[in-house]
This record gives structure tokens, sequence and C-alpha cells, in this order.
């Protein structure tokens, strides 16, 4: 049932009672630290939720090697999506795609291979002539391919990245920082559920050359559903690692191991913290009304206001009781309101710490009441 706030501090007070009711008078289940693994850098992501569960380091820019291919095949997906590719469509490879260094997939200039291959050349075996070929298809050239990949890094929120090619090779300015992988990894796994399973294939033959994924965990764990690995000398090894348990995604971005088997145990590792001690649940549904406001300026005068979309939290396993809502409104609510325009902010807290926050919209237009609407709202609220 959807409460009626007679005013903003009254609502904030009433809405942290109801969550405070629930509370149950327990000691707290403790969380141990996260574990010590093999990683200069990490982060763990429940990308539902979109909080960070546990993270070393997340934000200092380090090279990425391989893991920049997951930018090329992100926006290979988009331009699959849109229609401008098409996963059988013959992918022209050019002398430079051929000769490009490091892992290939083979691809040759007068050998057939069709979008779909290549995507998984690139992602499977991590193919540096397939990240060119894709790039080479899809803008023209890879100058023009890599300024593409920073628009797009910028326009996700990776604030830490700046890519200067397509594969990963080293260059001085070429970075990235794990939290900016886990972004990106989100908006995969969100926007391109339909492609994940490349990912996950444990073997990509062509040109009648069978190779394993470079990823360990796809073939020791049934839950890791992906999703990319890279290694040079200066990167060490990285592995961005996802999973599924009982529905549930996480993802572990590991960088800067000293072995492909250090990268893979401490993925596995904070995989099974997530796990093992955090649970993801939904605390309001897109559309729910989690207020009603009395605005006597406004026709009609009570104001429902809500969430637009799903509001999901990751806490401590037995913590979401304690979970504290705050509502954040302006003294003065704008007038007129269209349906679905923000007008404030809904807190999620616990133990005084933020653990997520969402904007609050009107759930109906609302219009500006004349002089006569006002003086009966203003008489009606008395009574």
């Amino acid at each position: 049932m959807p409460l009626s706030f007679p005013s903003r501090a009254l609502g904030m007070l009433l809405l942290a009672a109801v969550f405070e009711a629930s509370a149950v008078a327990v000691p707290l289940p403790a969380i141990p630290d996260a574990p010590n693994v093999d990683a200069r850098n990490y982060v763990l992501i429940d990308p539902v939720s979109g909080q960070v569960l546990a993270a070393r380091e997340a934000d200092q820019k380090v090279p990425p090697a391989s893991l920049t291919k997951l930018m090329t095949t992100y926006l290979t997906f988009q331009a699959v999506a849109r229609g401008s590719l098409k996963l059988d469509q013959t992918v022209p490879v050019s002398v430079a795609a051929w000769k490009a260094g490091g892992s290939t997939m083979f691809l040759q200039p007068n050998l057939p291979a069709t979008v779909e291959q290549v995507i998984q050349g690139m992602v499977v075996v991590s193919g540096n002539d397939a990240a060119v070929a894709l790039a080479e298809t899809i803008a023209g050239n890879t100058d023009s391919f890599v300024q593409m990949m920073n628009a797009t890094a910028r326009q996700l929120g990776m604030t830490n990245t700046h890519f200067d090619n397509v594969d990963g090779l080293p260059t001085p300015t070429h970075k990235v920082s794990a939290r900016d992988i886990g972004i990106l990894t989100e908006a995969i796994i969100r926007q391109y559920p339909q492609y994940l399973h490349y990912f996950g294939e444990k073997t990509f033959t062509y040109n009648h050359v069978t190779q394993n994924n470079w990823n360990p965990l796809v073939f020791s764990d049934p839950t890791v559903t992906g999703m990319k690995t890279g290694h040079t000398d200066e990167a060490g090894y990285c592995l961005d690692a996802t999973a599924v348990r009982k529905g549930r995604h996480l993802i572990a971005v590991v960088l800067g191991s000293s072995s492909r088997m250090g990268s893979a145990h401490a993925a596995e590792a904070l995989l099974d913290f997530g796990y093992h001690f955090f649970e993801t649940r939904r605390a309001y549904s897109a559309g729910q009304v989690i207020s009603t406001v009395r605005n006597n300026q406004a026709s009609p005068a009570l104001v429902s206001i809500g969430t637009a979309r799903d509001v999901w939290v990751t806490m401590p396993i037995g913590r979401y009781a304690q979970l504290k809502p705050s509502v954040n409104l302006p003294a003065q609510m704008p007038l007129p309101l269209k349906r679905g325009q923000q007008v404030g902010t809904l807190i999620l807290s616990e133990g005084g710490k933020e653990v997520a926050r969402t904007p609050l919209v009107a759930m109906t237009s609302v219009e500006k009441a004349g002089w006569f609407g006002h003086l009966w709202n203003v008489v009606r609220a008395k009574f």
C-alpha cells in the first residue's frame, strides 16, 4: 500500500520507520574480509545491482592486455544489433589483419570467415587478427574504430580508460582500470545477453585449426560463463570472469596476476566470496509508489512518487532487514510535472553507509492548481 506523507520531513521519518520496524534485534552475521588473492588490481561486482562487493586498487590505470577486446566485442555486438553487420556476412581480411602479431585465429586474405566466426576467434582464442578485421569492417580502419572505442568508454562512464588500439598490445597510454572493465562487462551482460554464449565456448575451430579457450575457469567451473583473458609482460595475467549460480550473475575482474592459473584462482576465490556471503534482492519494483506527498499548489494535491525501474540491492546475507530508506525531495516541487519526471532521490543505507540510490519520479502527470484549486486544497488539508 502506498504511503501518504503530508510533508517531506514526516515522510522521511515514517518511511524509515517502516523498515526499522521490520528489523530483528539479533546480532548481525559477521562478514570476513575479501580473500587475499594474486592480483595487483581487482573488483567484484554484482551486475544486477551494480554494487561493488570487494575491490583492490580498482581505479588505478593499468595496461589491460587483451581485455581491450571486450570493447571491440561490445562495438561489434552493437553493430550487429543495429543491423549494420550480420552474423553470417563475410568479413574482408586485410593484409594488416593477416599480419597482426600475437594470438591469432589464423585469418587469411583469401579464406572466407563470417562475422560470427571472427567474433568467436576474438573472444574464445583472443585473435588479434580477428579484432583488427572486425574494426576495419565496422569503421573502415582501426584509427577510426579506436575513436569509437574511446567515445563509447566515456558514454559508459569508464573514467580511467584510454584505448590506443583494438587488440591490447601495450603502449604507454593504453590504460584501463579494473572498475572500468567491470562497467563494460555489465553493459555487455545487460544489453547483449543473446551473445553471452560465445564467451563460454571451450574450443574454436577455423582453417582446420582447433584451439582451446584461454580461460581456465570455463573448463574447471561449470558456473563460469566467460568472459575474457589477457596477458602481456606489462599487464601481467588478466582475467575478467563471469559466473551464474542459482540464476545470479557476478563479475570478477582480476588484473596483474603473476600467472595464468594465479589469475584463475584469484577470480574463483572472489566469485566464491561473493556467492557465499552476499545476496541480491529487489527492494522496489518498477512503477511502485514509494510515497504520496501533499502539495497544495498541485492538481491533484496528492502527488504519487516512485521508481521508474526495479531497484536491486546487494547485501551481506542476513543484513537486508537493516536496510533503511530515506527520501530526498526538493523543498519546493516544480510544477507542472510530467509522468516519469524525476522529482527526488531514494537513498538506501545500512549502518549509516549508503548502499544504493535511485531517482524518484512522478507516477502521474500533475498540473499547477489555479487560485481556487489551491484554496480548496488548503481547506481540505485541514479536515
